[in-house]
């Protein structure tokens, strides 16, 4: 047996966090003296200290670890695993864009944005819209492609694109739209036609991911305010290159077109 010490220098896990661990009933000594109160653990109980100490590196919570502990099946072992590395992946993601953002807004001269006005004329397109929440955006957009995408399939005329309605993003909850131009769209599912409405629209493209896509959006507004323009809405996109075309982030160009008018 092994006194709390020296499991501790053994296993690389403070006393204090050994004894938090028992009182969670996540690690608990082979053997308390029940007049001292001193704890005892057995060499057996090394390996599974070891894997809370790796577990908790990866910041997986105490309720998770112990899930994984007491689960036999190690198919679903490494389920509960791989779930969270996967929610560690998306908060790098995250946390990369942020950095990248930063980088931009912090630079004494940024480069200057090459913006176009252009005359959109009326279409109908292929659409899905709803009306969701900011914070779920992502999500929603995701299965609104995979439909519109299973429903036009190669009849796509144009890149995909997307209308954001202002309250959207100041009331953090509007409508979206997604569409995929076609001659003939189709009516299945949640997809159906949509008539774009004619617009004047100042365009401009973003490079690389859409996580700091704010950037591009503060620039353009900075150059449509400075050259006399109100901004209306809804906000257009459009995805000249993404993911799916290229695994490589600085391949990726997202046209941002914000609807115009001249007020001098």
């Amino acid at each position: 047996m092994l006194t709390i010490g020296e499991f501790s220098r053994l296993t690389h896990l403070s006393v204090r966090t050994l004894r938090r661990y028992h009182e969670a009933a996540l690690l608990e000594p082979a053997v308390v003296d029940e007049f001292t109160g001193y704890r005892y653990y057995s060499v057996d109980q090394i390996p599974t200290a070891q894997v809370i100490h790796r577990l908790r590196e990866l910041d997986v919570p105490l309720s998770d670890v112990q899930r994984i502990l007491r689960t036999p099946d190690p198919d679903v072992r490494a389920t509960l695993v791989a779930d969270h590395l996967q929610r560690l992946e998306d908060v790098l993601d995250r946390t990369r864009a942020a950095v990248v953002s930063l980088r931009r807004l912090l630079r004494p001269d940024p480069a200057p944005i090459d913006v176009e006005l252009r005359a959109e004329p009326a279409r109908t397109v292929a659409a899905v819209e709803a009306v969701v929440e900011h914070g779920d955006v992502e999500a929603w957009f995701a299965g609104a492609v995979a439909e519109l995408e299973a429903a036009v399939g190669a009849a796509a005329t144009g890149p995909l694109g997307g209308n954001y309605d202002n309250a959207l993003f100041e009331e953090e909850r509007g409508r979206a739209l997604v569409y995929l131009p076609t001659a003939a769209p189709p009516r299945t599912g949640r997809v159906h036609p949509v008539v774009l409405p004619a617009v004047e629209l100042a365009v401009t493209t973003h490079v690389g991911e859409h996580d700091s896509v704010e950037v591009t959006y503060g620039a353009l507004g900075t150059w449509v305010v400075e050259n006399a323009m109100s901004v209306a809405g809804p906000v257009r996109e459009v995805y000249l290159a993404g993911p799916r075309d290229s695994s490589d982030p600085a391949a990726w160009r997202t046209e941002i077109g914000w609807p115009v008018f001249r007020v001098s």
